[in-house]
């Protein structure tokens, strides 16, 4: 490595090579920045406002929203400004920031998923124990737990990416610092590196993955005893909303990053990126205003308050 460069800086080719195609690409992204912060903070501000769904449910779902407002303002901002000004180029400790929030954010999500199918398992197979378990200081608890969990697991998957040797080429064919398109830049067999980080999002994805299923198992086979249809139906909307954002969410994750690394396709990575990363958040407030009675009534209180 003596007589070789360092890279200091890191340049996106982006979404796509096609100049006509930016002004497009510029205003749907601005659009779905726009709709996922109006989303999501519409979420937030409709259950603080309204003190009777403040539940575990609806604190975790307020969390949930608070971390895809985060998710996406690492990649959209970036983006915008790639699409509007041109400037496609990213220092190294731009470029490692912004790979280590991604994963943060992401593996933050991931456990608060699990969490969250923990606390259904709770409120429907267990609820003599919920109130008892699910108490104020357990969700509270529970949900610095996530968060700290998130910014040191990412600790490990930054750290052996920003200490490989990276001499050049410095181009990234994507529109952000994502792990193996900055994998395949460096220097040397990053066979090691490459399993490392799969194991590592492996155990964490799989692990919360595992725990979200058996959760479920518990609940189905539980709402199958219920004899009522109108109480089968009650509880399983209950799960309808969190089960739809788990399939959105761990799909194109698992896709992306647990895919064999011989049928790497960059094309099909970029496009799956481009849904995890900006149209899940925007989704999810959607999937849970439509589907949830209690989020629509808050949000109707909001509005009424709001008018007076």
């Amino acid at each position: 490595m003596d007589n070789q460069s360092t890279v200091t800086e890191f340049r996106l080719l982006g979404l796509s090579s096609f100049p006509e195609m930016q002004p497009l690409l510029f205003m749907s992204f601005l659009i779905i920045y726009l709709l996922t912060l109006a989303g999501n903070f519409s979420i937030c501000l409709a259950i603080w406002a309204d003190t009777t769904i403040h539940t575990p449910m609806y604190f975790f779902l307020v969390n949930l929203s608070v971390l895809d407002i985060s998710y996406s303002s690492v990649t959209l901002p970036n983006m915008l400004m790639m699409l509007f000004a041109k400037i496609k180029s990213l220092s190294f400790s731009n470029c490692m920031a912004q790979l280590y929030f991604l994963i943060s954010f992401g593996g933050s999500e991931s456990f608060l998923l699990a969490l969250m199918a923990y606390d259904r398992y709770m409120a429907i197979c267990q609820p003599l124990h919920y109130a008892t378990i699910m108490n104020h200081r357990t969700c509270m608890c529970s949900a610095i737990a996530i968060w700290t969990g998130g910014f040191v697991y990412s600790v490990l998957d930054t750290f052996f990416i920003a200490r490989l040797p990276f001499c050049g080429p410095n181009e990234i064919n994507h529109f952000l610092c994502e792990i193996l398109p900055l994998i395949k830049l460096a220097c040397m067999d990053t066979y090691f590196n490459e399993m490392l980080v799969f194991l590592l999002i492996g155990a964490v994805g799989g692990s919360c993955f595992l725990l979200i299923s058996t959760s479920y198992a518990y609940i189905l086979f539980t709402i199958m005893k219920i004899r009522s249809a109108q109480g089968r139906r009650k509880a399983f909307s209950t799960c309808a909303s969190h089960l739809l954002i788990i399939l959105l969410f761990y799909g194109p994750g698992f896709f992306t990053h647990l895919h064999p690394y011989s049928s790497y396709s960059i094309d099909i990575e970029k496009v799956v990126s481009v849904f995890y990363t900006m149209v899940t958040p925007m989704l999810n407030p959607m999937i849970y205003s439509l589907r949830n009675k209690d989020v629509q009534a808050a949000f109707k209180k909001a509005m009424g308050r709001a008018r007076k």
